[in-house]
């Protein structure tokens, strides 16, 4: 009686999956233009605008590169989860609608959160392994962004 009970337990389970498979949350697959005005305001050098396209965008543009793996559920709405809370804090795709206050801000804030190797997420990097931010990219991120502050620094201030 046991076996049959987890026989078809196992059996539902299995259906179950495999129709979910046929479901799963919209991709965040915008246009890759979206990020050209963030990089035409803050004119990083290409060694960091590598660094941005393959540690940072897929969870903070509107441009994701999706694996194999993502079109499997649940593994799908995981990395939908990721995406939208990602873009919820950050959104180059949306750069030009931030004010100047908030461009600074937003910049301050990768800088904290790259030097304390907070981002990438160590969720991210345990697949993107190419996403690991060494020493010499920490440092090339944070010089870039110092850089790219300047001018909101002093819009930013009140009057």
């Amino acid at each position: 009686m046991l076996k049959r009970i987890i026989k078809v337990a196992g059996l539902v389970i299995l259906v179950v999956f495999i129709l979910a498979q046929f479901f799963g949350p919209e991709k965040n697959q915008g246009d890759v233009a979206s990020v050209e005005p963030f990089f035409a305001e803050t004119a990083p050098p290409e060694e960091v605008k590598l660094i941005l396209k393959t540690a940072c965008f897929d969870c903070h543009s509107d441009v994701t590169r999706y694996p194999w793996y993502s079109n499997i559920t649940p593994v799908n709405y995981w990395m939908n989860d990721h995406v939208e809370h990602g873009k919820g804090d950050f959104n180059v795709s949306r750069w030009i609608d931030y004010s100047a206050k908030r461009k600074d801000h937003k910049l301050e804030e990768m800088a904290e959160e790259v030097k304390g190797r907070h981002m990438p997420l160590p969720s991210y990097t345990l697949i993107h392994k190419d996403a690991i931010l060494t020493e010499a990219q920490i440092h090339s991120v944070l010089d870039w962004v110092e850089q790219a502050r300047m001018p909101y620094v002093f819009k930013a201030k009140p009057e």
